[in-house]
C-alpha cells in the first residue's frame, strides 16, 4: 500500500500569455518551496509559452 506523502502538493500551471489553466502536476514542497515556472505547450496559443504555478482548487 502506498504511503500518504505530505510533502507532495498538487499545483496547476497557468499560461502566462492567455491565462488558460492547462496542466495539473505534483511538486515536492520541501525541495521546491518557491513557485514553479516551466515552458510548456499551450493548446490555445498553439505555441510553447511560460506556465506559472497557481493554487489548485
Amino acid at each position: 500500500m502506498a504511503k500518504n506523502n505530505e510533502n507532495r502538493a498538487n499545483v496547476t500551471l497557468k499560461c502566462s500569455k492567455c491565462g488558460e489553466l492547462n496542466y495539473r502536476v505534483q511538486k515536492n514542497k520541501k525541495n521546491d518551496p518557491e513557485r514553479m515556472e516551466i515552458s510548456k505547450f499551450c493548446p490555445r496559443c498553439r505555441q510553447h509559452t511560460d506556465h506559472k504555478e497557481t493554487k489548485s482548487a
